[in-house]
């Protein structure tokens, strides 16, 4: 059984896919942008400012599907510009606390709307 999952609280898929699929008790996110929900464009700012509402983006998903960051167990992340890892790193690290999922991260070319970074996350559902 294949399920969509979406909230009010992240922002509509932008193309032919689903913001997170949950398949028996696996949750898979896509990609997520700092897009803000409420006008479907990029926050403006830092790093810090476009990592922060990609977490606000999975939180809201995560809890659609009754879940929370406890229960991701693999993340990857998308940066511009590796140099931004240090500050992304201080925002991932206040949303996991002591939890510590598989994670990747890779420096692309470019990413939707001129973002600075995105993150995927797939999670184990309770």
């Amino acid at each position: 059984m294949r399920d969509v999952v979406s909230s009010p609280g992240a922002p509509a898929a932008i193309g032919p896919y689903s913001a997170g699929v949950r398949v028996g008790n696996l949750l898979f996110l896509s990609g997520s942008i700092p897009l803000d929900p409420a006008t479907g464009q990029v926050v403006p700012g830092d790093i810090t400012a476009q990592a922060t509402r990609v977490m606000e983006n999975i939180k809201a998903l995560l809890a659609a599907a009754k879940a929370d960051f406890h229960h991701v167990v693999k993340t990857t992340v998308f940066l511009a510009d590796m140099k931004d890892f240090a500050a992304m790193n201080e925002v991932y690290a206040a949303r996991f606390g002591a939890h510590r999922p598989a994670r990747s991260t890779v420096q692309v070319a470019a990413l939707p709307a001129g973002a600075r970074i995105e993150i995927e996350a797939v999670a184990k559902l309770p």
